[in-house]
């Protein structure tokens, strides 16, 4: 395909999207499933294409001053490939299938527009509704935090030190290029995707298949890390879902004691059974949804709680969730991390921990739910995550934030400090 007919398919999917409020995934595997003569290389860049208007959608709108489908396309590749309206024009030229380029008027605004007079809640790409929220959870910074949240993310993996170690995965994906993470002890890292291009699929590599190695983005890591279990503990990761960190806490406690792995959606679940196989993990034991855990209670030394949320600080990944969230979604999310950690509760036994993880940037997800929590449970108290990060990684830099809730300090991580998706991390010791 030509430019013109990417350009025309991003506009498609995008329409698509906005008039039947679908996620962009769908839209952009069914469009794939009804233009096969689309090859694998077109489906990228267009997808790059609609992930990037997604992610500046109202700053472009802003700047091009119209926020139709048509204008956002053609300002997200003027403003990812540095082109202007005449380069745009030449790469269109004799194409057939391009469809018709914005007014000249729209495209001088583009190109003379001066972001930093654009409304906080534009520059930063958010619903207005969500900017007050940002910045009650984000402090001054908020706008550069919002904006870091709009650059294309990384491909992130975590070696799995069980069956290999990180220079032999780096050799293994040596036509990638993955490189160290800056701070995951085994985190390995390919850089954003540029222009049209796209990720490798390290899934099909044999390291892969040979469970040397899980796609696991480097702040999850770090936030498994934060746990501090040790070989030999017993340790309840109570909202497993896919297994990613009940994986990197089997593997941080060297095989030793056990990681017993539970979630309440048999779906979430399903998948812990084939990586929890590929990666030898044999310190795991999967519980379903139907098992009754009451052998666990008051007998667990770590028990972790990566609940539910709303998935602001994986908006560079998924950056259509933004444009569809909504405060009741927040309010829903809220009342299932305070349920889920009053059940986790009572499996950490006198003197153990409980880790409240969740991919949130809003407090109303985050601090507001541990201060809650304490109320209610006054035989746990708050820890000192910013320790927990010492003992973890003591040589990597500070590069978090970190506020004080009940008399302990939790930490946020974000894009643009810690250079990983968005995390939030506390911990509760029972007294």
């Amino acid at each position: 395909m030509r430019l013109g007919g990417r350009i025309a398919a991003a506009i498609e999917i995008l329409t698509d999207t906005a008039t039947r409020r679908r996620p962009v995934a769908d839209a952009l595997k069914d469009w794939g499933l009804a233009h096969r003569f689309a090859g694998s290389g077109d489906r990228a860049a267009i997808g790059n294409i609609v992930y990037d208007v997604l992610r500046r959608r109202r700053s472009y709108g802003w700047r091009m001053g119209n926020d139709s489908p048509r204008a956002l396309v053609f300002a997200a590749l003027m403003d990812s490939e540095n082109l202007d309206a005449e380069a745009m024009l030449a790469a269109l030229e004799g194409d057939r299938f391009a469809p018709e380029m914005p007014s000249a008027a729209d495209l001088q605004r583009f190109a003379a527009s001066d972001i930093t007079q654009a409304p906080a809640a534009v520059r930063a790409d958010l619903p207005d509704w969500l900017a007050k929220a940002f910045e009650t959870s984000l402090g001054e910074d908020w706008i550069a935090e919002a904006e870091a949240m709009s650059a294309r993310p990384p491909l992130d993996m975590r070696v799995n030190s069980q069956l290999s170690t990180r220079d032999q995965v780096i050799e293994a994906l040596s036509p990638f290029n993955a490189v160290p993470a800056a701070l995951a002890p085994q985190g390995l890292r390919i850089a954003p995707i540029v222009g049209g291009g796209r990720h490798p699929n390290v899934q099909a590599e044999g390291a892969f298949q040979k469970g040397w190695f899980e796609i696991q983005d480097e702040g999850s890591q770090i936030a498994a890390a934060l746990v501090g279990a040790r070989p030999g503990e017993q340790v309840l990761d109570f909202c497993a879902g896919a297994g990613g960190k009940s994986l990197a806490l089997a593997a941080g406690m060297e095989g030793q004691g056990m990681v017993h792995a539970y979630d309440a959606d048999k779906q979430r679940l399903a998948p812990i059974y084939e990586r929890v196989k590929r990666a030898e993990a044999s310190n795991i034991t999967v519980h379903g949804p139907r098992e009754d855990l009451f052998e666990l209670d008051a007998a667990m030394d770590r028990v972790v709680v990566d609940a539910p949320c709303t998935g602001t600080g994986t908006w560079r990944r998924r950056p259509d969730a933004k444009w569809r969230l909504s405060a009741s979604a927040v309010d829903k999310r809220a009342a299932e991390q305070d349920t889920a950690l009053d059940a986790a509760a009572r499996f950490v036994k006198p003197g153990g921990t409980l880790a409240y993880i969740t991919c949130s940037l809003l407090r109303a997800e985050n601090a507001d739910r541990i201060e809650a929590f304490l109320q209610r449970h006054r035989d746990f108290s708050a820890g000192d995550s910013p320790a927990a990060w010492a003992e973890a990684m003591p040589d990597a830099p500070k590069s978090y934030r970190a506020e004080t809730v009940g008399w302990g300090t939790a930490l946020t991580l974000t894009p643009r400090l810690t250079g990983t998706d968005g995390f939030f991390f506390a911990k509760l010791v029972r007294q």
